[in-house]
Formats: structure tokens, sequence, C-alpha cells
């Protein structure tokens, strides 16, 4: 396994983030600091209604969308799978229309469908991740793609559009994994 291969938040360009961390630690940007964007770290309520119920090929898919105040609640009744990439938008946003050229700002949730289990997630870290729609896995991309900002998106995307026949071993992802994502845009530009 190659240094590679390492999982990171989506993003393809490791170097995006790095000239996002450097500018973000500027001592001039204390102030904007204290008003960067945060994701929520706590569930929803016990008993929440999901808004979002889709049958796969095998087993549902439950999704209970972030909010200002809690991350998503994604639950699998596994296996999990589809044969065609989904996408579901939850709540709309007033923003912009998210194009393929500009960066977005996001919350999200990676859940595996083969186990339920989160592999990924913004919403644990507090903190929104910074990338173009096009550095990110195809299914993720469609998630982002036409949407505007300030929606919330789900989306089960097939393993071609997810991390393809390789997987991502060191994420526990196999090659013939369902991947699910619930999202939050918080900018884009």
């Amino acid at each position: 396994m190659t240094s590679k291969t390492t999982l990171k938040p989506l993003v393809l360009i490791p170097a995006a983030l790095a000239a996002f961390a450097l500018v973000s630690c500027s001592s001039d940007d204390d102030a904007a600091a204290s008003n960067a964007p945060t994701c929520p770290k706590e569930a929803p309520a016990p008993g929440t209604q999901a808004d979002w119920t889709l049958q796969g090929k095998t087993g549902t898919l439950d999704v209970v969308a972030p909010t200002d105040d809690n991350a998503p609640l994604i639950t699998v009744k596994e296996p999990f799978t589809v044969d065609q990439t989904t996408v579901k938008t939850l709540d709309e946003g007033d923003g912009t229309d998210v194009t393929e050229a500009m960066n977005v700002t996001v919350c999200y949730q990676g859940v595996n469908g083969r186990d339920g289990k989160t592999f990924d997630s913004a919403f644990e870290r507090g903190e929104p991740a910074e990338f173009s729609p096009t550095g990110v896995v195809p299914g993720f991309s469609k998630a982002l793609v036409g949407q505007k900002v300030g929606s919330t998106v789900a989306v089960a995307m097939t393993p071609t559009d997810g991390y393809g026949p390789n997987g991502n071993p060191q994420a526990g992802i196999q090659g013939d994994d369902t991947l699910v994502f619930a999202l939050k845009i918080v900018d884009g530009y």
C-alpha cells in the first residue's frame, strides 16, 4: 500500500487542503476563523423520522438530514446495495448553483452500505472540507453539481461512482461496496 491510498476527506489534491490550512492559520485571519463554518457533531434525537428512505437492490437506507444543530443519521439495513446512483435533495438551499468550476465547503458523512459503518465524516471532525466537485469520487460530484449552496443532499452511489473496482482498503471499502453520503453544502465560490 502506498501513501497515496490514505483516505482524505474525499479530496484528491492534498495541496489544496494544505493551502487552505495555512491561510486559515494566519494571524490576520484570527477574527475570521472565529466565524469559520463548523459542522455540528450532535446526533439527531432518538426516533427522529427519516427524511429519505430508499429501497436498494438489497437492503434499505434511511437518512435523517443534517441540520444547523445536528449531524445526519444514516442507517442501512445490511447489506445495502444499489444498481444506479441516486441523489436526493433533502432541503434545497437558496444560494448559487454549484458548478464543476467552483470550489465548495461541505459538511458530510460517508457510510459503507455493506456494514453500515462511517468511513469518513466532516461532522465527526466538526470542520467542513473544501474542494472542487471535480476532485472527489464521481458519485459525490453528482451530489454537488447542480445543487444550490445551502442545500442538504443524500446520495447512494454504485461502486463505480465510489472508489471503483479497487475500493479503498485503508478505509475498509471494497471494490463492490455501495457508498452513502449525507451532506450540507455550506459555501461555494
